[in-house]
């Protein structure tokens, strides 16, 4: 007996999702998944395709409280389409490079957690498409490139300012000088990658991740995607400042209330080793 595919309890999305042509979106309780929809090129991002995850993003389902981001045949997303890459005036190469800022921000300073499944290519804009996720599980055969610097342009979709988060500022500059491309191994000792997974399991373990993530208090969710990033830019002083803020807000909302009280009486799990 086959085993059956970890999105088959997921439906097609409706209404305004359902006609975003170049994204496969379906649903299941509270995750949504948001597939690359471009296999022929390798899920290269186009200025349609760029709209339409700007577009979906920004018009989340009410009652969705986590998505799972993945890409279509053998690879996540090869980055820029180069076959569509055209010439512009500096005007118009900002407004595009912008265009790629706010889909980007709409997903990390957005309404719920997102988790990107990685397989094949990531490279480019895939890579910065991925380091605006809040968590990256990668399958054995992803692989980490930004071949910017050999093609004679530069990381456009906010790949400066967030990839060497993630791996530091050294290894963003070898990969783009020397065009060093990082297994998924790499990847996860530089700090790319969250979960490890063998082929083809990355979906399940996405959407795992996604009903756990989905099952937090919506406001320490907030707080985790918009108030820590920002925390870390500020000095020592104004960041305990905005965390003190921020803890007294998400402790005192109901659910947190309700949650604080399941677990003085014994009604919540405690903390245990994981095996992750």
């Amino acid at each position: 007996m086959s085993t059956p595919a970890p999105d088959s309890t997921f439906t097609p999305a409706t209404g305004l999702l359902a006609g975003l042509d170049l994204l496969q979106i379906s649903q299941d309780g509270a995750v949504l998944h948001i597939r690359l929809n471009r296999p022929v090129k390798r899920n290269a991002i186009n200025d349609g395709l760029i709209a339409q995850l700007h577009t979906a993003f920004v018009n989340l389902p009410a009652d969705v409280r986590a998505v799972v981001v993945s890409g279509e045949g053998a690879h996540f997303c090869a980055g820029l389409d180069l076959s569509e890459l055209v010439e512009r005036d500096i005007h118009a190469a900002i407004l595009h490079s912008r265009g790629w800022h706010a889909a980007f921000d709409a997903i990390q300073f957005g309404r719920v957690p997102v988790i990107a499944v990685l397989h094949g290519a990531v490279v480019g804009g895939g890579l910065e498409l991925a380091a605006s996720c809040h968590i990256r599980v990668a399958e054995d055969s992803a692989y980490f490139g930004l071949p910017e610097g050999q093609r004679g342009i530069f990381v456009g979709g906010g790949g400066s300012v967030r990839i060497p988060r993630l791996m530091g500022a050294a290894r963003m500059t070898d990969m783009m000088l020397t065009g060093r491309v990082f297994d998924a191994d790499q990847g996860e000792r530089y700090g790319v990658v969250n979960y490890r997974v063998g082929d083809g399991d990355g979906l399940a373990k996405g959407i795992e991740l996604a009903r756990k993530i989905a099952g937090n208090a919506p406001m320490t969710a907030f707080a985790v995607m918009h108030a820590l990033p920002r925390i870390v830019e500020m000095s020592p002083s104004e960041g305990l400042f905005a965390e003190s803020l921020m803890a007294a807000s998400a402790s005192s909302t109901p659910e947190a209330q309700a949650r604080l009280r399941a677990f003085l009486e014994g009604r919540a799990a405690k903390v245990v080793k994981s095996e992750d």
